[in-house]
């Protein structure tokens, strides 16, 4: 694929393989007749990683799979912006699971993924580009039409899944967070991203800053909006997903507080992802 700021971005697509090995049964009845999954993998991760390839055998038991690298990570080209033009890469990946013929099209984002998910489901459902340029950098598309800046039509998801995300930016209150704040900010940490973590990583400092994981919550309806977070969270403790669960307003989000999970996709088990799949297919259409 490729981004509408020209980044190369690699993406696998996976079909539906519900009904095979069943009497009869053929894997998948064709891209419209199932919705599609987008997976937004976390930070240092990437479209080949073992977590991210489990996670996409488990949805494509229940719709069609596109799982893709962020700029700077894995094969895809530019460097990773850590969550701010990331938004660009996953529009274009919902895109073209729409160019492949599916009318409905979910984001399931990790982590880091988890925020750009939520950004995206803001920015391309929230009305004209120009009502948010003070938060962002990215140009998106009304609602109305999708016909914002080039290769951005129908680049809007149905439903939004955010897992283990942040609430907000710079967060700094954990450990774990103190070392990938290192790893980003510092010359000495981005060549360990580079070099330790294959992970390429932008020098220049948001401008402007992004719009909040916690300011773009309440953008996203009508679209449906499940959190998911771990109790034992590693990065980011139970104030981020409640601070969302908050933002999104009465009914406007649903809230899954997994008991014993750590974070992001390595965290997920089989079960729970099944669970995501099942509340993504079902979730109404926006």
């Amino acid at each position: 694929m490729r981004t509408d700021d020209g980044v190369p971005v690699e993406a696998v697509y996976e079909p539906c393989t519900a009904g095979a090995g069943t009497p009869g049964g053929e894997a998948g009845e064709g891209p419209a007749a199932t919705p599609a999954i987008v997976v937004a993998h976390g930070f240092t991760g990437s479209a080949d990683r073992p977590a991210v390839r489990r996670a996409a055998r488990v949805f494509a038991r229940r719709a069609g799979v596109v799982r893709f690298s962020f700029r700077g990570h894995g094969r895809s080209g530019g460097r990773s912006t850590v969550g701010d033009r990331e938004v660009l890469d996953l529009a274009a990946a919902v895109a073209w699971a729409r160019e492949l013929g599916h009318s409905r099209v979910v984001t399931v984002g990790f982590s880091m993924g988890g925020s750009v998910v939520l950004r995206h489901g803001a920015l391309y459902a929230a009305g004209p580009a120009e009502s948010l340029t003070g938060h962002t950098a990215v140009r998106v598309p009304a609602r109305a039409g999708r016909t914002g800046s080039a290769g951005s039509a129908g680049a809007h998801s149905d439903a939004v899944v955010s897992v283990s995300a942040p609430a907000r930016w710079y967060y700094r209150g954990t450990a774990p967070m103190r070392r990938l704040h290192w790893v980003v900010t510092r010359p000495s940490g981005r060549l360990v991203g580079r070099y330790g973590l294959r992970t390429r990583i932008a020098t220049a400092d948001w401008d402007p800053v992004p719009l909040s994981p916690v300011a773009a919550v309440p953008l996203i309806a009508p679209a449906p909006l499940l959190l998911v977070h771990g109790d034992l969270d590693p990065y980011f403790p139970l104030d981020h997903p409640r601070m969302l669960a908050e933002a999104a307003g009465p009914g406007g989000a649903e809230l899954w507080l997994e008991r014993g999970m750590g974070h992001a996709e390595n965290a997920a088990d089989d079960a729970l992802l099944a669970r995501i799949a099942d509340w993504a297919t079902a979730a109404p259409r926006a």
